[in-house]
């Protein structure tokens, strides 16, 4: 049987944390930020973690 791939797009959009959880950027934080105040776009820099319920499939997908 051949090796399991991992997704190449799921690869660059996901890490996961030292406890296992999975990290993720928020959107509409590349652009068109002169129309967003400042505490929008300085939240939106900011990482957060994966809903649970997505976890697995994710983790499947970057093969960690």
């Amino acid at each position: 049987m051949p090796k399991m791939k991992s997704h190449r797009g799921a690869c660059k959009r996901f890490k996961t944390t030292a406890s296992g959880r999975v990290k993720r950027e928020k959107m509409n934080g590349s652009h068109n930020l002169e129309k967003k105040n400042r505490k929008r776009t300085r939240r939106l820099h900011q990482p957060t973690l994966v809903d649970k319920a997505q976890e697995k499939q994710i983790k499947r997908m970057i093969l960690s």
